[in-house]
């Protein structure tokens, strides 16, 4: 428990959030210092092969101690944090024993537990939260520390048996890039696991189907008091543009296998607005339809407005994962029993978002989503339990011994 917690506490303080404004690889030099520290520590730990990319790839082996060759076990996690909430001066703090109530932080910042029921699950428990002032990082620090407390288990204790377990950390996957430059041959591995998922007992092999659109509206500015019949006003047309959207298709208004859309970034003058906006469903002909609909109203409005008012650059970003998975269900059931196995109740899910896991699979390395013990991520009101988080090490041990029974 005090290694991990140890890791986690020092790694939120290293700012690491993306950006989608940069075009480098990582996005941010933050990542770059948290990775180059990562990979010291690995060294230190014993970890063989340790490489550090151009791009900030981390990657890792501990070689198997065993006299038969049992599959390769891969472990990902994202060194990056969410754009929606700053990650500067992360300032963690250790609820003890919580009391079952609201949990109070700064400027009047409450975690409710009317609001968040879940919370009262907890009761007892240490949880480490924000302050109340910025995001804490869970999404994905606490995978990090999850996966090198595991590895460094197993380091120290060789008498337990293991196969090859391969390491990678990546930057950049809280803006959709995390596999951009993922060298799936080099890291060499039979599947995977990214520990990125949210309440204990989470697994996840299925996610949305992505795509993004960065849209541009460009307008005339004109002195409003001769403005009639001559000024166009970008930030109305992009009011417009979201307003003629599905009102029920938000994320505030959608669960389970529900699709969206959602406007995370805009900024705008008279002349010119940047909207950018990601559109998600589980079903693809669901998505191709969301597609259609968003370009139909970018026509729409050229047409009112004047060709070339609304450019539009509308991609596909990530798929889901499933029809890749199932061929190989044996990964997600050994999970499911490794969390029986050390007293979790498996909770198999679909991704409400995606993982580097998603991109990875479509490239030939199966790889479904485990929990790392987080909630509320993303903004202040985050938070993680302790003992949530040396499950998810447990959870770990546990699908390294389960693979020893599977010979290649």
């Amino acid at each position: 428990m005090e290694r991990v917690v140890e890791r986690f506490l020092k790694y939120v303080k290293y700012d690491t959030q993306s950006s989608m404004d940069t075009k480098t690889t990582p996005s941010t030099p933050g990542q770059k210092v948290l990775g180059e520290d990562l990979a010291k520590e690995l060294e230190q730990i014993g970890m063989k092969d340790v490489s550090f990319d151009e791009n900030g790839y981390i990657m890792a082996t501990l070689p198997s101690n065993m006299e038969v060759e049992v599959p390769t076990i891969g472990l990902i996690a994202h060194m990056d944090t969410a754009l929606d909430a700053s990650g500067k001066d992360v300032n963690p703090q250790i609820v003890k024993s919580y009391n079952g109530e609201d949990i109070v932080l700064k400027n009047g910042v409450v975690i409710s537990a009317a609001e968040y029921p879940v919370l009262k699950n907890y009761k007892g428990q240490d949880i480490i939260t924000t302050d109340g002032t910025t995001l804490l990082g869970a999404d994905n620090k606490a995978g990090i520390a999850e996966i090198i407390t595991a590895v460094e288990y197993l380091i120290n204790n060789p008498q337990i048996k293991h196969g090859t377990i391969k390491v990678a950390f990546t930057p950049d996957e809280e803006i959709g890039e995390g596999a951009d430059h993922f060298d799936v041959k080099k890291f060499n591995a039979d599947f995977a696991y990214t520990m990125d998922g949210g309440e204990i007992g989470e697994i996840e092999m299925e996610n949305f189907n992505a795509a993004h659109a960065k849209i541009n509206i460009n307008g005339n500015s004109i002195h409003t008091g001769t403005a009639k019949d001559k000024l166009i006003n970008s930030i109305s047309i992009a009011s417009e543009l979201m307003a003629m959207l599905p009102a029920g298709q938000k994320p505030e208004y959608t669960e389970g296998y529900e699709g969206f859309f959602h406007v995370n970034d805009i900024r705008g003058k008279i002349e010119h607005t940047y909207l950018y906006m990601i559109i998600r469903d589980h079903d693809k002909a669901k998505l191709i339809d969301k597609k259609k609909l968003i370009e139909n109203i970018v026509s729409f409005l050229n047409a009112k407005y004047g060709e070339g008012t609304v450019v539009m650059e509308l991609e596909d970003q990530y798929f889901n994962m499933r029809e890749h998975i199932e061929p190989v269900m044996y990964i997600v059931d050994m999970a499911k029993k490794a969390m029986e196995e050390v007293g979790i109740t498996p909770k198999q899910r679909a991704i409400r978002g995606g993982t580097d896991g998603a991109r990875l699979t479509y490239v030939g390395l199966p790889t479904p989503n485990i929990f790392t013990g987080g909630h509320n991520f993303h903004g202040k009101l985050e938070y993680i339990p302790i003992p949530s988080m040396v499950k998810a090490v447990e959870v770990i041990l546990k699908i390294v011994e389960l693979n020893n029974n599977n010979k290649k």
